[in-house]
Protein backbone atom coordinates (compact mmCIF):
# COMPACT_ATOMS: atom_id res chain seq x y z
CA UNK A 1 0.00 0.00 0.00
CA UNK A 2 1.65 3.82 -1.25
CA UNK A 3 0.21 6.95 -1.91
CA UNK A 4 1.35 10.37 -1.47
CA UNK A 5 1.54 11.06 2.03
CA UNK A 6 0.72 7.61 3.84
CA UNK A 7 3.17 5.25 3.08
CA UNK A 8 2.94 2.94 6.16
CA UNK A 9 6.51 0.85 4.93
CA UNK A 10 8.37 4.25 5.10
CA UNK A 11 6.91 5.02 8.11
CA UNK A 12 7.52 1.81 10.35
CA UNK A 13 10.61 1.13 9.38
CA UNK A 14 13.68 3.44 10.24
CA UNK A 15 17.45 4.76 9.49
CA UNK A 16 18.88 3.62 12.93
CA UNK A 17 17.85 -0.26 12.53
CA UNK A 18 20.20 -1.88 15.06
CA UNK A 19 19.33 -4.28 17.57
CA UNK A 20 18.17 -3.64 20.77
CA UNK A 21 21.11 -3.37 23.78
CA UNK A 22 20.58 -6.34 26.07
CA UNK A 23 17.07 -6.00 27.95
CA UNK A 24 16.56 -2.36 26.70
CA UNK A 25 14.07 -2.71 24.13
CA UNK A 26 13.18 0.62 23.78
CA UNK A 27 12.35 2.15 20.77
CA UNK A 28 11.98 6.09 19.78
CA UNK A 29 11.25 8.19 16.79
CA UNK A 30 11.67 11.41 15.78
CA UNK A 31 9.70 13.60 13.67
CA UNK A 32 11.12 17.05 12.59
CA UNK A 33 8.11 18.81 11.40
CA UNK A 34 9.46 22.59 12.12
CA UNK A 35 10.26 23.97 9.00
CA UNK A 36 13.08 26.72 10.52
CA UNK A 37 14.68 24.08 12.45
CA UNK A 38 17.07 22.76 10.02
CA UNK A 39 18.58 19.51 10.15
CA UNK A 40 19.13 17.82 13.29
CA UNK A 41 21.33 14.90 15.55
CA UNK A 42 20.01 13.80 18.53
CA UNK A 43 22.98 13.09 21.12
CA UNK A 44 22.21 10.37 24.41
CA UNK A 45 25.08 9.65 26.72
CA UNK A 46 26.95 12.45 24.64
CA UNK A 47 27.08 9.99 21.75
CA UNK A 48 25.32 10.69 18.33
CA UNK A 49 22.78 8.17 17.55
CA UNK A 50 21.79 9.33 14.28
CA UNK A 51 24.86 8.63 11.45
CA UNK A 52 27.62 11.02 10.21
CA UNK A 53 25.64 11.51 7.24
CA UNK A 54 21.57 10.55 8.38
CA UNK A 55 20.31 13.83 9.99
CA UNK A 56 16.70 14.05 11.00
CA UNK A 57 14.97 16.20 8.33
CA UNK A 58 11.74 18.31 7.94
CA UNK A 59 9.05 16.36 7.33
CA UNK A 60 10.40 12.92 7.34
CA UNK A 61 10.35 10.41 9.97
CA UNK A 62 13.07 8.88 11.49
CA UNK A 63 10.93 5.74 12.08
CA UNK A 64 11.68 3.48 14.90
CA UNK A 65 15.35 3.01 16.22
CA UNK A 66 16.50 0.99 19.60
CA UNK A 67 17.89 3.33 21.97
CA UNK A 68 21.26 2.63 23.07
CA UNK A 69 21.01 4.20 27.18
CA UNK A 70 18.00 5.64 28.74
CA UNK A 71 20.28 7.99 30.58
CA UNK A 72 18.92 11.77 30.17
CA UNK A 73 19.21 14.53 28.95
CA UNK A 74 18.38 13.12 25.28
CA UNK A 75 20.36 16.20 23.48
CA UNK A 76 19.17 17.54 19.92
CA UNK A 77 21.79 19.58 18.53
CA UNK A 78 22.43 21.13 14.76
CA UNK A 79 23.38 18.43 12.28
CA UNK A 80 27.10 18.88 10.61
CA UNK A 81 27.90 16.85 7.89
CA UNK A 82 30.84 14.41 8.63
CA UNK A 83 31.26 16.23 11.61
CA UNK A 84 30.51 16.57 15.18
CA UNK A 85 27.58 18.67 15.71
CA UNK A 86 27.01 21.91 17.63
CA UNK A 87 25.72 23.32 20.84
CA UNK A 88 23.10 21.58 22.55
CA UNK A 89 19.44 23.46 21.28
CA UNK A 90 17.33 22.02 23.41
CA UNK A 91 17.42 18.40 25.93
CA UNK A 92 14.39 16.41 27.33
CA UNK A 93 14.91 14.27 30.00
CA UNK A 94 11.88 11.73 29.55
CA UNK A 95 11.51 8.68 31.88
CA UNK A 96 11.42 5.13 29.36
CA UNK A 97 10.50 2.12 30.09
CA UNK A 98 11.28 -1.36 29.00
CA UNK A 99 9.53 -2.58 25.56
CA UNK A 100 7.82 0.64 24.68
CA UNK A 101 7.87 3.05 22.19
CA UNK A 102 8.07 6.30 21.86
CA UNK A 103 7.21 9.10 19.22
CA UNK A 104 8.96 13.36 19.39
CA UNK A 105 6.77 15.57 17.42
CA UNK A 106 8.89 18.48 16.76
CA UNK A 107 6.68 21.65 15.31
CA UNK A 108 6.07 25.32 14.92
CA UNK A 109 8.65 27.97 14.10
CA UNK A 110 10.95 27.45 16.13
CA UNK A 111 12.88 30.33 18.22
CA UNK A 112 16.22 30.12 18.75
CA UNK A 113 16.56 26.48 17.79
CA UNK A 114 13.70 25.40 20.37
CA UNK A 115 10.37 23.81 18.61
CA UNK A 116 7.26 22.88 20.24
CA UNK A 117 7.16 19.50 21.09
CA UNK A 118 4.37 16.53 21.55
CA UNK A 119 6.31 12.96 23.24
CA UNK A 120 3.55 10.49 22.83
CA UNK A 121 3.63 6.72 24.00
CA UNK A 122 2.71 4.65 21.28
CA UNK A 123 2.20 1.12 22.60
CA UNK A 124 0.64 0.92 25.84
CA UNK A 125 -3.12 0.06 24.14
CA UNK A 126 -4.67 -2.87 24.78
CA UNK A 127 -5.44 -5.44 22.13
CA UNK A 128 -7.80 -4.36 19.89
CA UNK A 129 -10.75 -6.79 19.68
CA UNK A 130 -10.64 -9.13 16.67
CA UNK A 131 -11.69 -7.69 13.41
CA UNK A 132 -10.37 -4.55 14.16
CA UNK A 133 -7.77 -1.79 14.94
CA UNK A 134 -6.91 1.50 16.74
CA UNK A 135 -6.50 4.93 15.88
CA UNK A 136 -5.86 8.23 16.87
CA UNK A 137 -4.91 11.60 16.03
CA UNK A 138 -2.26 14.44 16.93
CA UNK A 139 -2.70 17.98 15.68
CA UNK A 140 1.09 19.39 15.30
CA UNK A 141 -0.40 22.13 12.49
CA UNK A 142 0.26 25.60 13.58
CA UNK A 143 -2.85 26.75 11.94
CA UNK A 144 -4.99 24.53 13.06
CA UNK A 145 -5.27 26.47 15.94
CA UNK A 146 -8.86 26.05 15.38
CA UNK A 147 -9.38 22.75 15.63
CA UNK A 148 -9.18 20.02 13.38
CA UNK A 149 -11.78 17.24 12.60
CA UNK A 150 -10.27 13.73 11.42
CA UNK A 151 -13.14 11.66 9.45
CA UNK A 152 -12.64 7.88 8.62
CA UNK A 153 -14.95 7.21 5.37
CA UNK A 154 -17.15 10.28 6.04
CA UNK A 155 -18.00 9.65 9.69
CA UNK A 156 -16.30 11.94 12.27
CA UNK A 157 -13.57 10.04 14.53
CA UNK A 158 -11.94 13.02 16.20
CA UNK A 159 -13.28 16.73 16.37
CA UNK A 160 -11.89 20.35 16.93
CA UNK A 161 -9.06 18.89 18.23
CA UNK A 162 -6.41 21.39 19.50
CA UNK A 163 -3.40 22.01 18.07
CA UNK A 164 -0.44 20.15 20.43
CA UNK A 165 -3.10 17.79 21.37
CA UNK A 166 -2.73 14.05 21.19
CA UNK A 167 -6.12 12.10 21.14
CA UNK A 168 -7.06 9.02 22.90
CA UNK A 169 -6.99 5.56 20.64
CA UNK A 170 -10.14 4.17 18.85
CA UNK A 171 -11.49 1.08 17.82
CA UNK A 172 -12.66 0.76 14.07
CA UNK A 173 -13.06 -2.06 12.00
CA UNK A 174 -10.55 -3.49 9.72
CA UNK A 175 -10.51 -2.26 6.32
CA UNK A 176 -10.07 0.90 3.56
CA UNK A 177 -10.15 4.26 4.37
CA UNK A 178 -10.80 7.63 3.23
CA UNK A 179 -9.57 10.50 5.67
CA UNK A 180 -10.29 13.18 5.31
CA UNK A 181 -8.72 16.80 7.63
CA UNK A 182 -10.82 19.80 7.76
CA UNK A 183 -10.49 22.84 9.74
CA UNK A 184 -13.46 22.45 12.86
CA UNK A 185 -16.36 24.39 11.29
CA UNK A 186 -15.67 24.49 7.96
CA UNK A 187 -16.59 21.07 5.05
CA UNK A 188 -13.07 22.25 3.02
CA UNK A 189 -11.26 19.09 3.06
CA UNK A 190 -7.75 20.05 3.95
CA UNK A 191 -5.78 16.51 2.84
CA UNK A 192 -7.49 13.79 1.71
CA UNK A 193 -5.96 10.32 1.57
CA UNK A 194 -8.09 7.86 0.09
CA UNK A 195 -6.80 4.15 0.51
CA UNK A 196 -5.48 3.75 3.57
CA UNK A 197 -5.89 -0.28 4.86
CA UNK A 198 -6.17 -0.59 8.89
CA UNK A 199 -5.04 -4.17 9.55
CA UNK A 200 -6.18 -6.21 12.65
CA UNK A 201 -4.90 -5.93 15.74
CA UNK A 202 -3.15 -2.95 14.86
CA UNK A 203 -2.07 0.76 16.35
CA UNK A 204 -2.18 3.59 13.72
CA UNK A 205 -1.14 7.21 14.57
CA UNK A 206 -2.06 9.87 12.06
CA UNK A 207 -0.73 13.32 12.21
CA UNK A 208 -1.13 17.05 10.26
CA UNK A 209 1.40 19.46 10.11
CA UNK A 210 2.69 22.47 8.09
CA UNK A 211 0.94 25.56 7.56
CA UNK A 212 -2.57 26.15 5.61
CA UNK A 213 -1.35 29.42 4.70
CA UNK A 214 1.78 28.26 2.77
CA UNK A 215 2.47 26.66 -0.51
CA UNK A 216 5.78 25.37 -0.52
CA UNK A 217 6.95 22.83 1.34
CA UNK A 218 6.02 24.20 5.01
CA UNK A 219 2.18 23.70 3.60
CA UNK A 220 -0.41 21.50 5.57
CA UNK A 221 0.10 17.93 5.15
CA UNK A 222 -0.12 14.44 7.25
CA UNK A 223 0.76 11.32 7.78
CA UNK A 224 0.72 8.17 9.64
CA UNK A 225 2.30 6.14 11.74
CA UNK A 226 2.23 2.05 11.97
CA UNK A 227 2.38 1.92 16.28
CA UNK A 228 2.14 -1.66 16.87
Amino acid sequence: MAGPVFILAMQSCGKSGAASPTGLNIQYQILNLSPNLGYLSLYIDFNQVNGLTSPYIYGVSSGYFYVPSTDTPYQFRPFIYNGNSGTTLFSRGDILKTGLKYTIFLTGSAVNGVPQQIFTVDNVESEPAIGRGKIRFVNASPTGTTGLDLYANGTLAFGAVPYLTTTAFKEIPVGTYDFQLMTTGTTGVLNDQPSITVQDGRLYTIYAYGYTTRADSAAFNAGIITNK
